[in-house]
């Protein structure tokens, strides 16, 4: 049985109780016969030793050692008397019946006495014998005088009684009285256990009962008996269990509604947002187009002599189309992200490359702003995405030169305790960010602090991109900011291994790369406007351009004797072509694979790993002309340029 079990609390409830006054009237029971037993032995002691003296008076006046010889003999013959010694009033013994446990009498006095010998168990009683008083009696009268007051006893007896029937009755006495305890108890006992049986039975199966409910088993009842002492609470958790049954009918039949209607609201939904899509696919290209050639012309214009006004519209102009660009940028990031389509391709390199392309992109933007841009050399080799990677840094180096007003900017790299990671560390002195914006800076569009949507400080969309692209990577990001304290955000990057060959960028660049004057390119572009302004940037860059609208175009240059060092297609052609196609019709009928990449406004993202399967570079529409410039510089040989 359990201890913690109901059962048992009944029975030690019932049992503790019982147990306990049986104990108490039982001790109460043998402490007062054992008290009464003592004092019975005693009297029977002291009656025995009176009629003794009593009946030793006379023979004792007469001197008649053979009658107290005779009274003491007789003495013997009653249960517990071991001895009896009648004694003359000087203590000489006149008769003795017995054993005396003793030599020497001991000195006794006249009144009845009694004490307990240790070293033989007996107990020794005593008492004077006195001369009774008469009329004419000449016994009492000593020379013509009266007696004394207080007469002097003429002599002694003194008898020993053993103890050891009052000792078994004793024994007899506890043995009953533990006979009756323990009857006692085990009668409570029989009665506890019946009575924890019936109120244990309908527990338990009330027990039982619950623990079928808490399952599910709704439609259990108990039965409900007339003598049950649990009737009211089995009722009760009938009608309950009844209404959890009725409850749970409802409201099974309101989440299957419920349900449906969710169903119902999410095709709505995936239709709106597939037909969003859609509009945003085909919306993007022709949004893509007017920037990216906008972006082409401005840049074009910049290089032109022009008025000091005219060149502050042009940088005013530049600005706008930059912001522009960002934000198309950013938006086809997010993009990426939400379709899953963001490819990933990690490698180990030299993280030191990403922190020099970082400290030449930035440092002028530092200058700019007066603040100092420290970035420390990072001599490790990490296991990571670069592209990736260097876009998060460069999201985190951007936002801290933006928040900082004074002081400086710095970026560091760390290792970590455990050996197999790095900490790539941003740190600024800029304005900080309070507790309860900690979460939300990395929603998109989230400002701090911007209300006013001043596109000078960011569009919202660097931390939101950092996160995405992190959880991608599988790395680990924290943040740690006060306001007025600045910030400070760290990146957990793997370690590369250490027999990894480590992949470098080139350090000494082609002077001759540098110019890109010389150099043969042939654009293919159908939209007429994109294409001029791609044309005249290429050709104030010193190039030499061959256009082409679609592919017949492109393969009547190559009839009239154009040989370009480097293609430059758009994807989408007229009549169904694509560049792929034209490039691929291009080098057979060149005979040799000619460098060539593609620009795009679309974001399919299989367009990307088709591209990366042909081994082409993709630019996505609106290109920088810097990106488009160092594409070329990579793209063409040295010995092809100034030939």
């Amino acid at each position: 049985m359990k201890t913690n079990s109901i059962r048992f609390r009944l029975l030690l409830a019932s049992l503790v109780p019982v147990t306990l006054i049986s104990i108490l009237l039982a001790g109460i029971f043998v402490f007062a016969t054992l008290d009464d037993t003592g004092r019975d032995h005693s009297l029977r002691a002291r009656s025995l030793l009176y009629q003794v003296a009593a009946a030793s008076e006379y023979a004792l006046l007469a001197a008649n050692a053979a009658q107290l010889e005779g009274i003491a003999q007789a003495a013997m013959h009653e249960i517990d008397v071991r001895s009896v010694v009648i004694l003359d009033a000087h203590g000489q013994v006149l008769a003795s019946a017995g054993h005396p446990s003793f030599q020497t009498p001991p000195r006794l006095d006249a009144q009845t006495s009694e004490q307990v010998d240790p070293a033989t168990g007996l107990k020794r009683v005593s008492q004077g014998i006195m001369a009774h008083q008469r009329v004419g009696n000449k016994l009492y009268r000593v020379q013509g005088r009266e007696a004394p007051a207080v007469p002097q006893p003429m002599g002694y007896v003194l008898m020993e009684v053993s103890l050891d029937t009052m000792l078994l009755h004793r024994r007899g006495i506890l043995l009953l009285s533990l006979c009756v305890t323990l009857g006692g108890v085990l009668l409570g006992a029989v009665l506890a256990l019946r009575l924890s049986r019936r109120v244990t039975r309908p527990i338990g199966q009330l027990t039982r009962t619950i623990e079928c409910i808490g399952q599910g088993q709704l439609s259990l009842r108990l039965p409900l008996l007339a003598d049950d002492p649990l009737r009211e609470v089995q009722q009760g958790l009938n009608q309950m269990v009844a209404r959890l049954e009725s409850n749970r009918d409802e409201l099974e039949l309101r989440v299957a509604e419920a349900t449906l209607v969710s169903r119902q609201k999410m095709e709505e939904a995936e239709t709106a947002t597939r037909a969003k899509s859609r509009f945003l696919a085909a919306a993007s290209h022709d949004l893509r187009q007017p920037t990216h050639a906008l972006g082409m012309f401005v840049a074009r214009l910049a290089q032109s002599p022009l008025p000091i006004e005219t060149r502050h519209l042009i940088e005013s102009l530049e600005s706008a189309v930059q912001a522009m660009q960002d934000l198309l940028d950013g938006l086809l990031d997010v993009s990426r992200f939400d379709s899953g389509t963001m490819q990933v391709q990690v490698r180990t390199f030299a993280l030191d490359d990403i922190f020099e392309q970082l400290r030449a992109e930035l440092s002028v933007v530092a200058a700019e702003k007066g603040l100092r841009l420290r970035i420390r050399p990072a001599r490790v080799g990490v296991l990571s995405d670069p592209a990736l990677l260097h876009r998060i840094l460069l999201n985190l180096l951007s936002n801290a030169l933006c928040y900082t007003h004074k002081g400086g900017v710095l970026l560091a790299c760390r290792p970590c305790a455990d050996g197999q990671h790095v900490r790539i560390e941003v740190w600024d002195s800029g304005i900080g960010i309070a507790a309860e914006h900690h979460e939300a800076i990395f929603g998109e569009f989230y400002q701090v602090g911007n209300a006013e949507r001043d596109r000078g400080n960011g569009l919202g969309l660097g931390l939101n991109i950092v996160e995405r692209a992190v959880k991608l990577l599988d790395h680990h990001l924290q943040m740690w900011s006060h306001p007025g304290k600045g910030t400070r955000f760290c990146i957990e990057v793997p370690v590369a291994p250490a027999d990894a060959v480590l992949e470098r960028r080139g350090s000494g660049r082609d002077r001759a790369l540098d110019n890109l004057a010389g150099l043969h390119v042939m654009v293919i572009e159908d939209d007429p406007l994109a294409r001029e302004a791609l044309v005249s940037l290429l050709r104030s860059w010193g190039c030499l351009v061959a256009e082409a609208n679609g592919m017949s175009e492109a393969l009547a240059q190559f009839e009239v004797g154009a040989s370009p060092d480097v293609i430059v297609s758009d994807y989408r052609l007229p009549y169904g072509e694509n560049g792929m196609e034209v490039i691929a019709k291009l080098h057979a009928r060149a005979g040799h694979a000619i460098p060539a990449c593609l620009i795009s406004g679309d974001t399919d993202p299989g367009l990307m790993q088709a591209a990366k399967d042909a081994g082409l570079s993709l630019l996505h529409k609106p290109v920088r002309p810097a990106k488009l410039r160092s594409l070329l510089r990579r793209l063409v040989p040295s010995r092809q340029v100034d030939r």
